[in-house]
């Protein structure tokens, strides 16, 4: 059995968690919109995801890098093209990780309304 987090444990292993470059990738509108492109589009290289974009081509590069840097995309590079596609599996990892230590640290410091 676990020994229960203590309050400073628990604080210091959000912060852990929550601050992290997932978040900072995705707080970004374009970045948001590049998932939904590529979820309705699938795997697709730069020049074809910067086409439903206002902005340069290599303004969606550098989104792209900062959405591979904390695993969102991986990108593959097959000749003088690079293709992107979302990183599912890291994606539902990192999600799940949050949630996992959300259960644990929630009764520690937010029970919420009702809670004894």
């Amino acid at each position: 059995m676990t020994k229960p987090l203590t309050r400073d444990q628990a604080a210091n292993a959000c912060v852990e968690i929550l601050d992290t470059e997932f978040f900072n990738a995705l707080c970004e509108p374009t970045r948001v919109q590049l998932v939904r492109t590529l979820v309705l589009n699938g795997r697709s290289d730069i020049q074809t995801l910067a086409s439903h974009f206002p902005q340069d081509r290599s303004v969606i590069a550098r989104h792209l890098q900062v959405m591979e840097r904390a695993g969102i995309v991986v990108s593959e590079k097959v000749g003088r093209h690079q293709f992107f596609e979302l990183d599912g599996p890291t994606m539902v990892q990192r999600v799940e990780a949050i949630l996992d230590l959300m259960r644990v640290i929630v009764p520690i410091c937010c029970p919420g309304k009702g809670a004894a």
